[in-house]
Formats: C-alpha cells, structure tokens, sequence
C-alpha cells in the first residue's frame, strides 16, 4: 500500500471544506419562505424579523440571517411587498355554527331601526311558503335609531312585525343570543295568545331562568328573555345534518377571509363534535378548533367526564377539553346578573340563568376529569359567585388544581373587590373589546357611572396585575372581523370614533398587549402555547397577513385595514 503525503495546509482545505460542506447539508431547506415586509411575532425574546421560513406544517426559522436556512426549486416564496404579518390570530370566544348559520338565515347585524327589521322580515315572507318559518339574528334594540315609539321594558311590541307575517312564525334571536323576538304566529304555535287582553291570560307562561316580557294587560309582548326562549325555540324545526355540515364549512370560509387560523367553539353540542370530527377525517379542517362543551347537556358532559379530553398535541387541530356554562345573560337584554340593580330599571337584577350548585359540582368534576371550565358571567354579581364556586373546587382538589386555567367568559362587569381574586385564583378573562365598542354608549344607562368606571371592561386593571386576557369577537353576536375588536382594544371608542380620548382611557390596551390577546394569550387559554401562538422555531406555521401595520398605524386606520392572506400549518388557505 502506497501513502501519499500531503502538506499541512492542503490537508486544512480540505478538512475546512468537507466541514463547509456538511453544515451546508445540515441547514433545513424550507418549503415556504416569507420576507420583506415586518414581521411581529409576539415573542418577547425576539418580537420582529426580517425572515420565516417554513418546513411543511412547522417554522424551522425566525430570524435576519437568510443564511441560516436553505431554499431550493420547491420552495414556495411569499414576498410580503412591505405588508404586515402575525401570528395567526385566534378568535378567543365564538359559536362557529352560528356564524355559519347567519351566512343561511336572516342576517339583522345593520339593522338600524325597527322599521328596517320588519322590512327584512316582509321580504324574507314574501318568498316564504305560508306556515314556512323565519328565523334570524342580529337585532340590538338598544342601538337602533330612532327608538319605536311603543317600548315594554326597553323593548319594542311584536305588533308591526305580526301585520306583516300572518302566516309564517317568525324568531330573531337578540345580537346577544340572550333574547329573543316572536311573532304572533308563533307565540299561538306555543300556546300562547298574544292578543287576548285579559290580564289573566298568560299569566303561567314563566320559566325558571329567564323572562316573557308582558304589557300592561298581562300579553306577551313578543320578546322572551333568556331561558324563556325555550318557550318558542321548541317549535322551530331541527336542522339536517347536511345544512348543519354546510354552516360549519360555511363559517370556516368567513373565518379565513378574516385571518383566523384558531376558534375557541364557546358550548358545541356533541352532533357539532362528530361535525367537526368529520371534516376532520376528510382533510377538510381547516381552522384548528378549541372546543368547549356544552354545559346544557349532562348526559355529553357526563360522557366525556368518563372519555377524558381529546388533544391533539401533534397539531392542535381539534381539541375538546373545556366545559361551557351559560350562568347569566346579556347587559343589552337586562339578563346580567347583578349585585345591585339595575340604574333604568330599578326592580331588576338580571337572571341567574344556572343554579351556582352546577358550577360548583362542574368545577370539581372537571378537575377531576382533566378538563377546564369555562363559565359566561357578564354582571357583577355572576362573576363573584362564580369565582366563589371556582375557589371552592380549588380548595378541595389543590393538585389537580396547578395549572387549572379556569376562564370567565366575558369578564364584562366586575365588583371592584374582585378583580385581584382572577390574579389570586389565576382565573383566564375571556374579554371581547369589541363588546365595550358597542355597549359603552348605553352600558351607563343600565349601570350608572360610579359602576362603569370602577368595573366595566377593565382591561388595564387586570392585565397590570399579570392576567392574561383572551380577546375575541363572541360572533354572532358581534361581526366576526377581529379588526374592529383589535381597534376597540387599544382605542376604547365606538366604531365611529366616538369619544375623542376614548371611555375610561387609562384601561386602554397597548397595540403589543392587544396582538398578544389574539395570539400568544389565546394560545395560553386552550393549553396550546407551546405548539402555537406567537411565530417561533418549532410552532405551527399558523399567519395572518394584513395591508397595513396594524402595529403603527394610526388608530382610525386599524378599522381600514385588509387581510391580504391566511396562513395555517404553512398552506395558503386565503388569498385576496
């Protein structure tokens, strides 16, 4: 055998080389490359980039060195041409069939009086069969202009409504979902008989939780409160599985165009489980879901207690791991549950629509089962009762109770003494800004401002003492554009800009603390911070792509900003 001798500095190329060479091979070639434009990635530890790459559904690179990833023919290169990019932002509260059903259904969200309502509902008959019913949602009593003339307890009277429908029972469910409004066709199909004037007539027409709003002479006005919609609700014809599956596709679509990557399902009932489940299996989820169940059917609850949460840790594509209880009403209805009562309506304190029993006995079952409760509280008082309940459930199963991430949903109006207790108890505030951009302007008139100022949306307060808020839209009930959500955040005004300075502007959000609420915080109020959330090595590639930075822009501006595309597990699922 024959050796070849080298000098020194030719054996150091070459060693230097083959080094060279096999860090090259080890540099990830990325399937999606996206630059030029600013990046925010609501990462403390590195809050903007220049570049992102992508390998498949994961992010391999966060960064300002294009060297430190490798591209190649397959590479698909998304040049952002200066616009705006953020995590995928995740709608925090929502009720996806609803949104997918008012995309079918009488939409009344522009409704601004009631004359325009019952020229919708004039329409809708007149391409109706006879006896055919009419259902719909949207309608806010409280924003219309000008108010009708006839009012019961700040509402209107079925009357105009019944002329134009003689034939077809009518049901629009208040903005809310807390409220309801009925036609005479369809309080008669309920047994009810809206026209008798006898104040004995009706008179057990009642339902624990909630309310049918009477005249003077003891008749159903045509608005139930609450619970008492069942009274109606009944009657209606159930939906197909085939136009139930149409309305969850339907709803996925809007929350695309909108930049919404993530949706935390606020009470599903298992058919929209099996759903979901479904398109999963097909391929066809395409917006990773965070399920809460519903808390108005034991039997599922008791089901899953057994069953245990489902988690996709891989990918996060439909979790169900949460319990949703519906314990008051909406402010807009006078269903919040309050501590004192109500500024315009001084014999009312809204309704305890859940015995506080149940959410003491779920809290413990919940622990138990591995699951986290998440209870809708709007007024003062259900928020103290149910921390209350909550604290109770903690104190009884201290372990299981580490890293419970309890929410309220809404958060909306609190005591003064009981916003510490969500820091203490470490209680998630599930608070949609947007509901503050539209209730505050008539919000004081049911409160008082002494009430308002000390409690209402107090986002400053909580977010100072280390709360983390999930922000979101509660669509239907508002628009599901989070957008405007995003501008009420950090704005404090309506969305016609109103009051220069905004509401109580110390509780403003900061534009950082705002993005976090959609992305990052969110992530921490389903239990998925580690796999989604902010753009890190290592996450899903989950983006939302705007026109305009979001982040600098000036305020009123927020509300005319675009999404240009959406990003989810590295697939372009949106493009304008």
């Amino acid at each position: 055998m024959k050796y070849v001798q080298f000098p020194i500095i030719t054996i150091l190329f070459i060693f230097l080389s083959g080094c060279g060479s096999s860090i090259e091979k080890d540099k990830p070639v990325a399937t999606m490359l996206i630059h030029n434009g600013s990046i925010y990635t609501a990462n403390d530890t590195q809050p903007t980039a220049k570049f992102i790459a992508v390998k498949d559904d994961l992010i391999i690179y966060v960064g300002d060195n294009e060297e430190d990833f490798q591209t190649d023919d397959n590479t698909r290169t998304i040049d952002l041409q200066g616009r705006t990019l953020t995590p995928g932002l995740i709608e925090g509260h929502g009720h996806i069939m609803g949104i997918g059903y008012n995309e079918m259904q009488l939409d009344l969200m522009e409704v601004k009086n009631y004359d325009e309502l019952v020229e919708m509902v004039e329409e809708a008959v007149s391409r109706a069969q006879p006896g055919e019913w009419i259902v719909g949602r949207g309608w806010h009593q409280s924003k219309w202009d000008p108010q009708p003339e006839v009012l019961v307890k700040g509402f209107q009277t079925h009357d105009k409504l019944s002329e134009v429908s003689p034939n077809n029972p009518i049901f629009l469910r208040h903005a809310s979902g807390h409220a309801a409004f009925a036609n005479a066709k369809a309080m008669e199909m309920a047994g009810l008989k809206p026209f008798a004037r006898n104040e004995l007539t009706n008179a057990k027409q009642e339902t624990t939780g909630g309310e049918v709003i009477k005249d003077e002479f003891g008749n159903p006005t045509g608005i139930f409160n609450e619970r008492a919609m069942g009274l109606v609700n009944q009657f209606i014809p159930e939906n197909d599985r085939a136009k139930d599956k149409q309305a969850l596709i339907l709803a996925q679509e809007a929350c695309l165009r909108n930049g919404i990557t993530g949706f935390h399902e606020a009470g599903a009932p298992g058919e929209t489980i099996e759903l979901m489940q479904e398109l999963q299996e097909e391929g066809d989820l395409d917006v990773r879901m965070y399920v809460m169940l519903t808390g108005f059917d034991e039997e599922l609850l008791n089901e899953w207690y057994d069953r245990g949460p489902l988690i996709d840790t891989a990918a996060h594509w439909l979790d169900v791991r949460s319990v949703k209880l519906n314990c008051d009403g909406a402010l807009g209805s006078r269903g919040a549950w309050l501590l004192e009562p109500y500024t315009d309506r001084p014999d009312h304190y809204g309704h305890e629509t859940l015995p506080m029993s149940v959410v003491e006995s779920t809290g413990k079952k919940a622990l138990q089962s591995g699951f986290q409760v998440a209870a809708h509280a709007i007024g003062d008082r259900a928020n103290r009762e149910i921390l209350d309940r909550y604290e109770i459930a903690f104190n009884a199963y201290p372990d299981l109770a580490e890293d419970h991430r309890f929410r309220i949903e809404h958060a909306q109006h609190l005591h003064p003494d009981d916003i510490q207790r969500f820091a203490t108890l470490k209680v998630i505030p599930a608070m949609q800004a947007i509901h503050m951009a539209s209730d505050r302007p008539w919000a004081i008139d049911r409160l008082g401002e002494k009430r308002i100022i000390e409690g209402a949306y107090v986002w400053q307060k909580l977010l100072q003492l280390g709360v983390k808020i999930v922000n979101g839209t509660d669509a239907p009930v508002e628009p599901l554009n989070p957008l405007p959500s995003f501008y009420a955040s950090v704005a404090r005004k309506t969305l016609g800009g109103i009051p220069e300075g905004g509401f109580e502007p110390d509780q403003k959000m900061t534009r950082d603390q705002a993005l976090k609420s959609y992305t990052i915080d969110a992530a921490y109020g389903a239990f998925q911070e580690n796999k989604k959330g902010s753009i890190e090595m290592g996450k899903l590639a989950d983006f939302t792509i705007f026109d305009k930075d979001i982040m600098s822009i000036g305020e009123e501006e927020i509300l005319n900003t675009t999404v240009m595309m959406t990003i989810v597990g590295g697939e372009v699922k949106f493009e304008l």
